[in-house]
């Protein structure tokens, strides 16, 4: 009995070692809750009250309709026009930005002191007012624009960037070019963590560069991949702000967006449909996440 409680209270004691005070816990929670507070009343809270207009057919006085709001939803035109459009963005742009970051952080990463300078300048578009970054695109690619008068210049006919086919490339580039900086930031920091002995090593098993690449880089990058991957999805479907900037309220077909649609129903007071819309986006999104991290756990265990 003796021997018993002598190990109870040594597993007491190391455990109160472990446990951080209750005054440390509290004052935590006190810097927590300012930010908690702000998450649960403007995000949470209107989120899942939103819920109920997805679920009645009128805003006042509705009543119930259960997923009949989701079935209309999917059979209506217009969002099938912008679910395709945002779908197709995504599926082109997330590739694009996520090769062209990882190429441009091994670059820089080769810079060596001068590293620094080239994080500086590509994080730089992030900063920049959204305003002001679509004021620079309409002057280059408006009818009277930048690139239309270089294009005269060698008698070619000039292109209506914005009213064609071509909107979709010009929405592309503006999204590389505003985005490509905070991805190239995160490959070059997950480059940093990798240990030099390990390419130190290869070289001298024989390796190339292609070799090291593939078995060392790309394997050590898989977690920042991922992460990069989930951020550029994300991030792809915030380009309403620059698209509607630059192309206004009714932009071309091609670049009409959910974003697009769900601003319409906004103005036409139409809660069913915005809040049907958003709930499918949302769900699509956490569904995605969850898929891909558990398949990032697989890999990663797979390499321990």
């Amino acid at each position: 009995m003796l021997g018993n409680s002598l190990i109870n209270q040594t597993i007491q004691n190391k455990w109160a070692e472990l446990e951080p005070p209750r005054a440390e816990i509290l004052t935590g929670c006190l810097f927590l809750f300012p930010s908690l507070a702000g998450v649960l009343i403007f995000f949470l809270l209107p989120f899942l009250g939103g819920f109920y207009y997805a679920v009645v057919d009128n805003p006042v006085d509705g009543r119930f309709v259960g997923l009949m709001n989701f079935i209309h939803l999917l059979g209506n035109q217009a969002f099938q026009k912008a679910a395709a459009n945002s779908a197709l963005f995504t599926f082109i742009c997330v590739p694009l930005n996520m090769g062209i970051s990882l190429f441009l952080a091994l670059l820089i990463k080769r810079a060596g002191k001068a590293s620094r300078a080239f994080q500086r300048f590509f994080i730089f578009p992030l900063v920049i007012p959204v305003a002001s970054v679509a004021f620079f695109w309409q002057i280059v690619f408006e009818p009277n624009g930048i690139l239309n008068n270089l294009i005269s210049s060698y008698d070619l006919t000039p292109i209506d960037w914005m009213k064609t086919g071509w909107s979709m490339v010009v929405i592309i580039i503006v999204y590389l070019w505003k985005y490509a900086g905070y991805n190239v930031v995160l490959f070059l920091s997950a480059l940093s963590n990798i240990p030099a002995e390990y390419y130190e090593s290869a070289e001298i098993d024989g390796a190339n560069s292609l070799q090291q690449f593939f078995h060392i880089t790309l394997v050590y990058l898989t977690p920042a991949i991922f992460f990069v991957f989930i951020i550029s999805i994300i991030n792809s479907l915030k380009v309403f702000r620059e698209t509607y900037l630059i192309a206004g309220k009714y932009p071309h077909d091609s670049i009409y967006m959910l974003q697009h649609y769900m601003n319409n129903m906004f103005i036409s007071l139409d809660y069913q449909k915005l809040t049907s819309v958003s709930y499918l986006t949302a769900a699509f999104v956490t569904i995605l996440v969850f898929v891909f991290f558990t398949y990032q756990k697989k890999i990663t265990s797979s390499f321990s």
